[in-house]
């Protein structure tokens, strides 16, 4: 058994994290007078960079520079560093594994199952995270975004992970987004568990097999397949 496993809002709480870090931020820029920027998070115009390839595979501190330039053409090396110092504190402060990661992680274990982490964003952040939340060691493969120059928008990364582990013949693809991770497992052939959490929850699915509400939920749909039932 092969299972694609992705990290965002599937084993941890970016969304969350990444929500409680806006507000944080929100009364530093009104200190420092971007209102622009203010304005750009209140009217959630970031959403505008989901299908953003190459903000995929970003570190934290260039995504906001990206973010900053787009609203304000250009922004001093001073005010980055603040910024990003600030957004670093908070989201780590705020990030953590859902309470069903480790039992999901253990379970797929005693299954015997090859586990790919298959995730967006740049090697350092992606890699910070692991070790910050201490699952790193559970993964037989790693694919990062950042690493491959593959956001997965496209199918890359999802074969490059299936090509590790040519001789498993059933394979899960287990995620919290429709347009990525579902759609992806599916261009390998794979069974697609959809988690219904995080920022995309609630989302109607188009590629999804299974759409359940937690990450043991996915693991008894894993375990019932795995004893032949339907």
């Amino acid at each position: 058994m092969l299972v694609l496993v992705d990290l965002d809002d599937t084993l941890c709480n970016t969304w969350e994290a990444g929500r409680y870090t806006i507000l944080r931020l929100i009364p530093h820029l009104l200190r420092k007078r971007k209102f622009r920027a203010f304005l750009y998070i209140l009217g959630a115009r970031y959403r505008e960079l989901e299908q953003s390839r190459e903000l995929h595979m970003m570190d934290l501190d260039k995504l906001l520079e990206r973010l900053l330039e787009k609203i304000y053409g250009r922004v001093s090396e001073g005010e980055l560093e603040d910024i990003t110092t600030l957004v670093d504190r908070v989201f780590f402060s705020n990030l953590h594994l859902f309470p069903d990661a480790l039992p999901f992680l253990e379970g797929l274990k005693r299954m015997g199952a090859k586990m790919v982490l298959v995730t967006d964003s740049s090697t350092y952040w992606q890699r910070r995270k692991l070790e910050y939340l201490g699952i790193k060691d559970y993964f037989d493969a790693i694919i990062i975004s950042g690493e491959t120059g593959h956001s997965k928008l496209d199918p890359y990364n999802f074969r490059l992970a299936l090509e590790k582990f040519p001789r498993e013949r059933r394979i899960y693809t287990v995620g919290d987004r429709d347009d990525t991770d579902m759609r992806g497992g599916k261009e390998i052939g794979s069974v697609t568990i959809l988690v219904n959490r995080g920022y995309f929850r609630g989302r109607k699915p188009k590629y999804a097999d299974y759409v359940v509400k937690n990450l043991l939920e996915a693991l008894k749909v894993m375990e019932r397949d795995d004893k032949g039932g339907t």
